[in-house]
């Protein structure tokens, strides 16, 4: 149904050493745990999904990591709610709808911090950023 909150519960940036030529930086996010969660969103309480989950910006040749966890909790009817629950706990996988709706939640914020992050410690930005290029004219 919705995403109806996120929250960071932990923040992480380590720069291990300068490093000269070629820098790769890979991205990764990871679901690390569901679980059900009431939510009271007025004076009804309703069916809700915890989703936490990490996302690491690792700088190769290992000289920088970008650590983030959070939660992203997802509001959805009863049915919903369990065929969610049960495919977690059968197969540690959740539907592909709701899936794509939570890691895209998380990857906006994640992104965003990282962006900052990067920055702060003086790295080169974990995701490519727009640029202009001139082209020869005739």
């Amino acid at each position: 149904m919705a995403i109806v909150g996120f929250n960071f519960s932990k923040i992480s940036v380590e720069k291990k050493e300068s490093v000269k030529g070629k820098i790769s930086i890979n991205n990764n996010i990871t679901i690390t745990n569901v679980e059900k969660k009431d939510l009271i969103l007025g004076v009804a309480k309703q069916d809700g999904i915890r989703f936490e989950f990490e996302f690491t910006s690792k700088y190769e040749p290992k000289f920088a990591d970008i650590i983030l966890g959070g939660e992203v909790l997802y509001l959805g009817d009863a049915e919903e709610v369990k065929k969610v629950m049960d495919e977690w706990k059968k197969s540690k996988n959740i539907p592909k709808d709701v899936k794509v709706q939570v890691i895209n939640a998380a990857l906006t914020k994640c992104n965003i911090e990282a962006l900052i992050l990067s920055k702060e410690v003086n790295l080169p930005p974990p995701i490519p950023l727009p640029s202009v290029e001139a082209t020869k004219g005739k």
